[in-house]
């Protein structure tokens, strides 16, 4: 999904726009969470851009798109570009302590 949503249209509310652009985006994602997954791969995870437009768009993480448009509405900006790419996701497992590591701690900590 690659797109600029507009903030500012003549006859329309900005708050209402506003909410409209978080839904769309929410939307999508549950419907890209929602295919069937690949063998090996555990979840769908998401590539994202954001900026002003798309000359400007930096990478972002996932959990902080809506705090980010949230700022550009409070700062009176006009548009913004959101990019987000689906990406097979493996989960990493928790590093194990070392055996020695394990022997010189006392029972209970």
């Amino acid at each position: 999904m690659r797109k600029t949503y507009q903030l500012n249209i003549e006859g329309k509310n900005r708050d209402r726009l506003l909410d409209a652009s978080k839904h769309d985006i929410r939307r999508y994602v549950k419907r890209e969470r929602g295919r069937t997954l690949p063998e090996g791969v555990d979840y769908w995870d998401f590539d994202c851009r954001f900026g002003h437009d798309e000359a400007t768009a930096c990478v972002v993480h996932f959990a902080t798109l809506m705090g980010l448009i949230d700022s550009v509405a409070q700062q009176g900006g006009a548009q913004f570009y959101v990019e987000l790419v689906t990406r097979h996701g493996l989960r990493a497992a928790k590093p194990q302590p070392a055996k020695a590591e394990l022997d010189g701690r006392a029972v209970g900590e």
